[in-house]
């Protein structure tokens, strides 16, 4: 019976010695901090990728800035200039937003059914995100309208103080 139980415990003891081999010396223990690091917004955010048609880069996207970007990335793939991309097209396209990221990858359909996808259905993602982001409904995303958690303004009451200037009281 003694013997047993050596032999399992040898076992365990092997087993687990073998598990923290293969761990990487590079892994991290996670902690938790009272004070997190600030999480990145943009980390995988359809919201990034629609910037990408800021054409001066001044930080605003226009509506007209985001169509002459949707109509001239449109263009770049209708090779054939028939004004309408064939399944192939699509497909490649999906392909190739898939491959870039994952994540944040919206696919282009032909829910117009129509047997290829014109600039209407090219567009509808970014336009309806447009629409989202544009909080104001001004024509415009600003930075603000992308970020709001970094551009509140930090109201505070100021704390009361005392006729001896120390807020306490004491």
């Amino acid at each position: 019976m003694r013997r047993a139980g050596m032999f399992v415990f040898s076992g365990t003891l092997c087993a687990v010695l073998g598990l923290a081999a293969c761990t990487s010396d590079d892994a991290k223990p996670h902690r938790w901090s009272p004070n997190p690091a600030p999480r990145n917004e943009d980390w995988h955010s359809p919201s990034s990728s629609i910037m990408k048609y800021d054409a001066n880069h001044d930080g605003t996207l226009t509506r007209a800035e985001l169509e002459a970007g949707l109509k001239a990335e449109f263009d770049s793939f209708d090779t054939d200039h028939k004004g309408c991309l064939s399944s192939a097209q699509v497909t490649a396209i999906n392909e190739a937003r898939v491959k870039a990221d994952a994540a944040a990858a919206s696919p282009l359909i032909d829910w117009k059914n129509q047997g290829c996808l014109d600039l209407e259905e090219f567009s509808a993602t970014a336009r309806s995100l447009f629409e989202q982001l544009d909080v104001n409904g001004d024509g415009k995303i600003t930075q603000q309208e992308l970020h709001p958690k970094r551009h509140q303004q930090r109201t505070a009451p100021p704390a009361a103080i005392d006729e001896m200037g120390s807020g306490g009281g004491y």
